[in-house]
This record gives C-alpha cells, structure tokens and sequence, in this order.
C-alpha cells in the first residue's frame, strides 16, 4: 500500500498580509496635494514680496543717507512702489507667457500621443501669465508698504532709519516664514537666506550713497 504523500502547508499570518497590504497602499490625501501647482502662484508672490520690501527699503535707507527729510523719504518710497510693480507685472507677465507659448508648443507636438483626457489634465497645469502678473505686483506693493509705514510717523531722522531697518528685517521673517511653510521647505533656513539677503541690500545701498554724497553729488 503506498504511503500518502506528505502536503506541508504554510500559513500566512492574517496580520502580516494586512500589513503588507497597507504598505502597498497610498494615502489618497498625500496623493492628491501636488505642490507643483503652488509653485507658480507662490513664485510669483515670494519673490514680489521680497522684491518690494528689500528695494523700496533700500531705496529709502539710501535717500536717509544724504537727506533726513520725511517728506523725501516718503515720496521717493511711493515714486519707487508704482515702478516696482509695474515693473515685477511686466516681467512676470513677459516671463511666465514665453513659459507658457512653450508649453503649448510641446503639446501640440504631441497631440497624436496623448489621449484626450490626459490633454485635459495637461491643460489645467499651465501656467497663467495674467495671474503671475497680478501677484507680482500686488504682492511688490505689499513689501513696499512695509517700510513706508514704518518711516511715515517718526519724526527723528536717526530714529526713523532704525524703525525702517527693524520693520523690514520683522517682515522679512514674515514672508520667508510663509514661504516655507507652503513650500514645505525648511523654515529656518528660508528666514536667514532672506533676512541676509535685505541686510546685504540695505547696507550696500546705504553705504554708496553716502559714499557718492561725500564726493559732492549732493541732492
């Protein structure tokens, strides 16, 4: 009589195949955040802010340099925030639509390959110059209010150039602060890169000036 073959069965623990299965599963609501799409957006504002806030201030700290008028601190702030904004949209918008005439470009090179649903989502990924535009220059404005605000009720000279520095460099913070954080990069880091970055600015826009003033080219 032959003996029965001899069936070795190996059974999986419930616990590690639902293991394994959570492992191989995605979390839907890390899936669906897709940072790119805040890159445009938040590019653009960033960069404004700072551009706003470290220019108009360095503008200021440097006509503090050679004149201790409010009056001329002041003017030279908001004559320096219309064409900063002007500015930064026009660049932006210049900038951000070579970007997308670009895009648009590849795309229609590979229409046939790409199915219609798929061209769709690509659509919704463009980038949109108007919208560059306006957050350059609405986010250049709100920089550059920093600093006017600052200066427009101090009275004393000395005083008015400290208050200028201190907002600035609370607002810098600020704004590499939030940059960040939606950015999800480290926060320390971004501060002290942009703090840096206005300090260098301000002082290098101070010193010239004076430096120019010394040598005769008085206002």
């Amino acid at each position: 009589m032959a003996a029965p073959n001899d069936v070795q069965i190996i059974t999986i623990p419930k616990d590690s195949a639902d293991q394994n299965q959570c492992n191989l599963s995605v979390d839907p609501e890390v899936e669906d955040i897709d940072y790119s799409k805040r890159a445009q957006w938040l590019r653009a504002a960033v960069l404004g802010a700072n551009d706003g806030l470290v220019s108009i201030a360095s503008l200021m700290m440097g006509i503090g340099a050679v004149k201790d008028d409010v009056k001329v601190m002041i003017l030279t702030g908001f004559a320096g925030l219309f064409a900063g904004a002007c500015s930064m949209a026009i660049g932006e918008f210049v900038s951000v639509y070579s970007q997308l005439d670009i895009e648009v470009a590849q795309m229609k090179r590979e229409k046939r390959m790409i199915e219609n649903e798929e061209e769709d989502v690509e659509k919704e990924k463009l980038p949109n110059p108007l919208q560059a535009a306006l957050a350059s220059a609405l986010a250049f404005s709100l920089g550059a209010i920093v600093p006017l605000l600052a200066a427009a009720f101090v009275a004393d000279y000395k005083v008015r150039l400290a208050v200028v520095m201190v907002a600035t460099t609370a607002a810098l913070v600020g704004f590499g602060g939030v940059g960040a954080v939606l950015g999800r990069t480290k926060v320390v880091r971004s501060c002290g890169r942009v703090v840096v970055g206005g300090w260098m600015a301000m002082g290098i826009t101070f010193g010239l000036t004076k430096l120019l003033s010394s040598k005769g080219l008085e206002m």
